[in-house]
């Protein structure tokens, strides 16, 4: 965290979608099939490394033959259709005050989505959901082809918006992304949900501790 005399200079404040912005429930349901047998950040290791999950969510494999890889890959019993059906609905909605927490953000600071997302989730946040224009950018990995917690995600970031790693603040759920943001030289926080997320926002000076 920044000294509260000296904040470094943000340009781009950087939100990963779910667990941050968006509540999900899939990981509850992945942690039931598996039979509890595994914590939930070893299981997000194991889905963010997955072979299955990386190719459907950079838009090289479709829906179908990703359920049947995950249940496949995972070991779990419960039919592909099943999965399917149960993942379609992972996206809850929006935590409450997400809204709220974004509109304090000043207009100079731009704002960006970076998600590993999929042609199932995507136009739910984007649209039913109504993340697409609260933000500036959208970098979602089955449309650019980049997917967290490769480098290359948050290089194509900085790339596309011409500015410095240092000039970005990222706010993950997952400390396997914050750390590959911060390798890159982004300053990054693990938050979840959009308390946490106006906590960190404001020790950056980004928007007043109080409204």
């Amino acid at each position: 965290m920044p000294s509260k005399h000296a904040p470094p200079h943000i340009d781009v404040v950087l939100f990963d979608v779910g667990g941050v912005l968006v509540e999900l429930s899939g990981m509850e349901t992945m942690l039931g099939w598996l039979g509890n047998s595994v914590t939930v950040d070893e299981l997000w290791v194991r889905w963010l490394r997955s072979t299955s999950v990386r190719q459907f969510e950079t838009g090289l494999m479709g829906a179908n033959e990703f359920a049947i890889g995950v249940t496949r890959e995972f070991g779990l019993k419960v039919e592909p259709k099943r999965f399917l059906e149960s993942f379609a609905g992972w996206p809850l909605g929006l935590y409450p005050g997400v809204m709220e927490m974004l509109a304090r953000i000043p207009g100079r600071y731009r704002r960006a989505l970076l998600s590993n997302s999929n042609a199932l989730h995507w136009p739910r946040v984007l649209n039913d959901m109504g993340l697409g224009a609260a933000f500036d950018h959208h970098f979602i990995s089955h449309l650019t082809g980049k997917i967290k917690p490769d480098a290359a995600a948050f290089e194509d970031v900085v790339h596309s918006l011409d500015c410095d790693p240092t000039q970005v603040l990222f706010l993950d759920d997952n400390l396997l992304n914050v750390e590959a943001a911060a390798s890159v030289g982004m300053h990054a926080a693990r938050v979840h949900g959009p308390r946490e997320a106006q906590r960190v926002l404001s020790e950056f000076g980004i928007i007043k501790e109080h409204a």
